[in-house]
């Protein structure tokens, strides 16, 4: 049953019904509403005495002043709460971690709880007033962004494959040789990185680009995938992009069966997403990659690759790859 607010009219009616002593199970009968619905009314924008009445004039504009003051405010008012989540943003925790951590050392004080959501619009109000609580996001933006990438206004890369018909073991992880591809760029017309990541062990592969041309994405992501044993190259999925518009060469040359994500889907690519915000932390958004060497490139690539991770059990990317490469050779 569809939900609707409750109107002016409806306000109207509870205060004379209630004035005439009808119950609230009555009352709730006569609107088609809950009585549970009626009860929240009357102490939500009831008048603040028993003893005083509840009357349509005074309650209706209560009701609408109090639903267009955003809730999570209301949190901000309990200073141990916000000096909390203030703190541990400053430690560079992400919302995630905060909300997360507060039921393990609150497990009994409901006070002391909160979603990530609403840490993540108190850091964005934070910044809309000049503050710098956003600096400790792990990509420092200002205000919530919608993707808007996958498919932006064009038409779909001709002789795509969409996920949907990738075979059903790539999303179990249970298998090597399934990866994940997209570019992360520099500033404008400097360049960018081809990166590919295997879902299982998270084993990355970077090479510099000197443009955002298709054929020099297909050159480098060849080059990446050249040490690499066949058997080690199952499927590849990437975005709507028009970098990876020269596919079927990159198919022929590696072996890789390409897949294209949904748009708007970048969580089908999420190993991904997440690697490139690793990267970000050595080449932040505007980086001119001209000035980067591909040695640069390599030793970040080798930090990462040789940094333990809790979802491999706290071993290393290179660890989990060479495993899966012995077994291949």
């Amino acid at each position: 049953m569809p939900y609707h607010h409750l109107t002016m009219e409806d306000r109207y009616v509870i205060s004379h019904l209630k004035v005439a002593g009808f119950s609230l199970r009555e009352i709730g009968r006569r609107l088609g509403r809950h009585h549970t619905t009626i009860s929240r009314e009357i102490i939500r924008n009831g008048p603040e005495y028993p003893e005083d009445v509840y009357w349509y004039d005074f309650t209706h504009p209560r009701a609408i002043e109090r639903s267009h003051k955003a809730r999570h405010h209301r949190r901000q008012n309990q200073s141990k709460l916000l000096a909390y989540v203030t703190a541990k943003i400053r430690l560079d925790w992400s919302p995630e971690a905060i909300a997360a951590r507060l039921k393990l050392e609150y497990p009994d004080d409901d006070e002391m709880r909160i979603s990530h959501e609403t840490i993540y619009r108190w850091i964005y109000r934070d910044a809309s007033r000049n503050g710098d609580l956003y600096h400790h996001l792990r990509r420092r933006h200002k205000r919530h962004r919608r993707q808007k990438r996958y498919g932006s206004g064009r038409r779909f890369i001709p002789g795509r494959i969409s996920i949907d018909q990738r075979p059903p073991i790539v999303a179990t992880r249970e298998r090597f040789g399934d990866w994940e591809g997209d570019t992360m760029e520099g500033g404008k017309g400097a360049g960018g990185l081809a990166t590919h990541v295997e879902r299982r062990c998270r084993y990355l592969l970077a090479a510099k680009l000197t443009d955002k041309k298709a054929s020099t994405m297909a050159e480098q992501s060849i080059k990446s995938f050249r040490k690499t044993p066949r058997v080690l190259r199952r499927t590849l999925t990437v975005d709507n992009g028009k970098e990876f518009s020269h596919f079927k060469e990159l198919e022929a040359k590696t072996g890789l069966k390409i897949y294209f994500a949904d748009p708007y889907a970048a969580w089908q690519r999420g190993t991904n997403e997440n690697t490139n915000g690793l990267l970000r932390q050595y080449f932040p958004k505007g980086t001119d990659f001209r000035n980067i060497s591909e040695k640069e490139v390599a030793i970040v690539v080798k930090k990462l690759n040789n940094r333990p991770r809790k979802c491999l059990n706290y071993q290393t990317p290179h660890e989990v790859f060479s495993q899966a490469l012995s077994g291949a050779l």
